[in-house]
């Protein structure tokens, strides 16, 4: 029997992840409690998709539980064993605004919850793969020390700088930057996964993504841009703008394409490697190039406010280069365009609200 262990697996990468490894077939533990619905409000809630799950994937067994309790943990990992093939960490607290709120239960579930993972995965299921959601907010704010120009919808990176053509790749630094708690949190999980991998050889990978998205996210006003953006044209919600004239650029990958990643990584691991991973140049839009074709696609006008606080640590210009995942696996490829991820969001959020 072969096993994935998913966590967070009602969120959004999760369930994109539950049901690539269903469909490869593997039989898929998920490990969700909600929290989302706690961090955002009742309107973030991901029960329909834990719903979803149970009734759409077969032998699928979710597990109501919070990956912080490491005797939870380690009860779940002992009983499947070396039967456990692969590890899909995509549980997180999400956002910049809230780690603020609340450090302690921020890197509870960023930092220490890897942590509990990792050894049960190194004391249970030493041969499993393991693959952990880290993000690009582990280089802080150093993209905004770029050469950056701004054009009439968005900003962009000189023409001729080194990441112009293809994005920012794994060589820039996470020192001597902003990265909001939330950022440093997620920091000192991506490097745990990274030394799990070097020191003890677990095959571990991370996969630091810029803006992850598709029609089963749950949208909130703390986190899910392109998601809440279509929520609030729709149900006729404000929608505000934090800073840089709403030009400010992000790539965006569906979770589909970026699970197609975790099953290419699985199938030929490389111990305590990192990979930028996101829509890259082929798709990717600022906040004002989103906002049109949000309103193009809905046929109705967005509300917005404009503030001019941008977010701390929140980045300018960020398009991913995802060259070295490529040149590793050079059979994966994207699905999804940046037209075709928003038309999916608009038609996932008409049929569920």
């Amino acid at each position: 029997m072969d096993v994935a262990v998913v966590t967070g697996a009602a969120g959004l990468v999760g369930q994109a992840s539950v049901r690539l490894f269903a469909d490869q077939g593997l039989i898929v533990v998920g490990v969700d409690n909600d929290l989302r619905s706690r961090f955002f409000g009742p309107e973030a809630s991901t029960r329909w998709a834990r719903e979803a799950l149970e009734a759409e994937v077969p032998g699928y067994r979710h597990v109501d539980a919070d990956v912080r309790d490491r005797a939870a943990m380690e009860r779940l990992f002992a009983e499947y064993g070396a039967d456990i093939r692969v590890v899909v960490h995509a549980a997180a607290q999400p956002s910049h605004d809230w780690a603020a709120q609340d450090p302690y239960t921020d890197f509870d579930v960023n930092a220490r919850a890897t942590l509990v993972l990792l050894e049960c995965t190194r004391r249970f299921a030493p041969q499993a793969v393991f693959i952990y959601t880290s993000t690009n907010k582990v280089y802080g704010d150093a993209p905004n020390r770029l050469p950056l120009v701004e054009l009439e919808t968005r900003w962009e990176v000189e023409e001729g700088h080194p990441y112009y053509a293809h994005g920012i790749d794994e060589s820039m630094s996470i020192d001597r930057t902003t990265h909001s708690l939330f950022g440093a949190s997620k920091s000192a999980a991506d490097l745990l996964v990274q030394e799990y991998g070097r020191y003890f050889g677990l095959k571990t990978g991370c996969f630091r993504g810029g803006c992850l998205t598709g029609p089963a996210h749950s949208g909130a006003r703390l986190h899910g841009f392109l998601a809440y953006l279509v929520r609030c044209a729709l149900t006729g919600d404000e929608y505000t703008i934090y800073g840089y004239k709403g030009k400010q650029v992000r790539d965006n990958i569906h979770a589909r394409d970026l699970a197609d990643m975790f099953w290419h990584f699985t199938q030929s691991p490389r111990p305590g490697e990192v990979y930028n991973v996101g829509g890259s140049r082929h798709s990717h839009c600022s906040m004002r190039e989103a906002i049109a074709l949000c309103e193009g696609l809905t046929g109705r006008r967005l509300r917005t406010v404009y503030t001019d606080q941008h977010r701390i640590g929140d980045h300018i210009w960020w398009v991913s280069d995802v060259r070295r995942f490529r040149a590793h696996y050079p059979g994966w490829t994207y699905r999804y365009d940046l037209p075709g991820i928003m038309q999916e969001i608009v038609d996932g959020l008409r049929a569920r609200l």
